[in-house]
């Protein structure tokens, strides 16, 4: 006998067999217990969830001579010739290769022909979507008004790209991605069934990396006894699916935690030498911070997560190490690496760099001190542990100091050339810049500007520095930037805000990767002037109580 794959050995005969879609064959069971079939019906859902199982098994149930508890028997004549495809009262059609119209056509006419043996006819159209414009319009009309004897059922995974018209003559049902428990049973008693031992990690890790698909899970099970016969253990897992073994993550975490930068990337070309590939291991390193983040936000793992109690307790120490803020930087560092690494040459450069950048965080560790401190010495202000004391001592000694200041001042003063019509520097107003930004904008239109009106329009105000007004581009507008950044240009909308605003000021044109660059030392600034506001005017002494 001609060997058999797993998900075709396996395959669903009866209702009850169906993984994780009991609200469907519930629905589909007391449907035929009502005599209510329905002429059209829209299966959809991910690969893999058993939706042209269930067409067939629906198909038998309606037709079978013999029906047990409204499930196919599956031993009487319609029901054997269904499985051995000998009866041709169930017709199975591929749309992927039988989209056009003239298909479409065919089925048409042979619509009217009555069933041979059972008592309909049933059409299971999969991959529906794959069909043209022109073959939906055909089958349009024989859905609208079918023959009693004809059932239809459509299976996708890509249901919006129906029609409407379809999609509202059809009673749909959603197939949900199976669960990783459920999964995880199923594998348990095909598992028995083979005489295969399994570990549970093992299990679970084919869980996890089949996507909800119970076929996929099959055909990585599969996989697993080929590679090892008789026993599949979680290295055997790990070793076939490619991914990387969860201590080795753990530790180029810790790595990481530690700014141990020549130890990661160590470990990584470790790992890439001994033949993982770059793209899993970035989804492999994702998937970690986010069990991590999952950890510190207090989330029920043991709900989330289908991992060994061992796995989770380890997850939950190591969140332990970071902050949130952390976990959902690296996770973003690491997205941005995944989708460049699909086109780049070299991957695995792309990955070292993004380790280094998760090691190198010293910016963000003294803003998050001095954000400790100002929030420290606001605590101590709203509970009135901050005692002012004015010392005469201290006073005259920041006069004196002064002094020679303020007589540079004057000199300067009296050097520079006084003019009656220049009036005195007054801070210009962020706000007032952005809340008239729009009719900034309508002005420079209403100007016959508008090529640099509408290249204005893909800018975003940054801020104002030293009377600059900073204006950002997202990548893939260089032209934009170099454009409006043109001397002419540059003081056309200066002068617009001039009279708009009545401020007057500079501009700065530049790409947001430059501004991200520099956030570090700006957000520092904004901290240490933070502080410094926080303390009120005069002499103070901080003391505890």
């Amino acid at each position: 006998m001609a060997y058999k794959a797993l998900y075709r050995r396996f395959r669903p005969q009866i209702f009850e067999d169906v993984v994780g879609q009991g609200p469907v064959t519930t629905t589909l069971k007391n449907q035929i217990r009502s005599s209510n079939i329905s002429h059209a019906y829209l299966f959809s859902g991910t690969r893999g969830t058993g939706k042209t199982s269930t067409a067939k098994i629906f198909a038998r149930a309606v037709n079978c001579l013999n029906p047990q508890d409204f499930n196919p028997c599956n031993v009487c004549e319609v029901c054997r010739g269904i499985l051995t495809e000998n009866i041709m009262d169930v017709i199975e059609i591929d749309a992927a290769s039988n989209n056009g119209v003239d298909h479409i056509r065919e089925l048409r006419e042979n619509v009217k022909y009555p069933p041979s043996k059972g008592r309909y006819k049933v059409y299971i159209i999969d991959e529906v979507h794959m069909l043209s414009s022109g073959a939906f319009n055909a089958l349009l009309k024989t859905l609208e008004e079918p023959p009693n004897h004809i059932i239809f059922i459509l299976a996708t995974t890509d249901p919006q790209k129906l029609p409407p018209t379809i999609l509202s003559r059809c009673q749909r049902f959603e197939f949900k991605a199976v669960t990783t428990e459920d999964m995880v049973e199923r594998l348990k008693t095909i598992g028995a069934e083979l005489e295969v031992t399994i570990e549970e990690e093992a299990l679970r890790t084919i869980a996890n990396n089949a996507g909800g698909a119970l076929r996929d899970a099959l055909s990585i099970l599969e996989q697993c006894i080929a590679f090892n016969e008789g026993k599949v253990t979680y290295e055997d897992v790990v070793d076939t699916l490619g991914i990387v073994n969860y201590e080795i993550l753990f530790n180029l975490v810790q790595y990481i935690a530690d700014k141990n930068i020549s130890q990661a990337i160590g470990l990584v070309q470790d790992i890439i030498g001994e033949g993982k590939d770059v793209h899993q291991l970035i989804k492999d390193l994702i998937n970690h911070y986010r069990n991590l983040m999952m950890a510190k936000i207090e989330v029920p793992l043991e709900t989330l997560l289908s991992l060994s109690s061992e796995v989770l307790k380890k997850i939950k120490d190591q969140s332990n190490l970071f902050s949130v803020e952390d976990m959902t930087r690296a996770i973003h560092i690491l997205s941005e690496v995944e989708v460049k690494a699909k086109y780049a040459h070299q991957p695995r450069i792309l990955l070292e760099v993004a380790i280094v950048s998760l090691c190198e965080n010293r910016e963000k560790d003294l803003l998050k001190e001095l954000r400790e401190k100002v929030n420290q010495l606001e605590n101590m202000i709203k509970k009135g542990i901050v005692k002012e004391q004015i010392q005469e001592t201290k006073a005259v000694e920041i006069r004196r100091e002064t002094k020679p200041i303020q007589k540079e001042a004057e000199l300067q003063e009296k050097q520079l050339p006084q003019s009656e019509g220049i009036e005195p520097y007054k801070e210009v107003n962020y706000l007032e810049i952005k809340n008239k930004w729009n009719e900034i904008k309508d002005f420079i239109r209403k100007d016959k500007k508008a090529q640099i009106e509408a290249m204005l329009k893909e800018g975003e105000l940054v801020d104002i520095r030293k009377n600059t007004l900073i204006i950002s581009f997202k990548e893939g507008y260089g032209f934009h930037r170099d454009t409006l950044d043109r001397e002419k240009n540059r003081e056309y909308i200066a002068e617009v805000i001039e009279k708009v605003t009545g401020q007057k000021l500079k501009l700065s044109m530049v790409m947001e990767d430059e501004i991200l660059q520099g956030k570090g030392e700006s957000e520092e600034e904004n901290f240490i002037e933070k502080l410094k506001k926080s303390v009120p005017e005069g002499i103070l002494e901080i003391y505890d109580e």
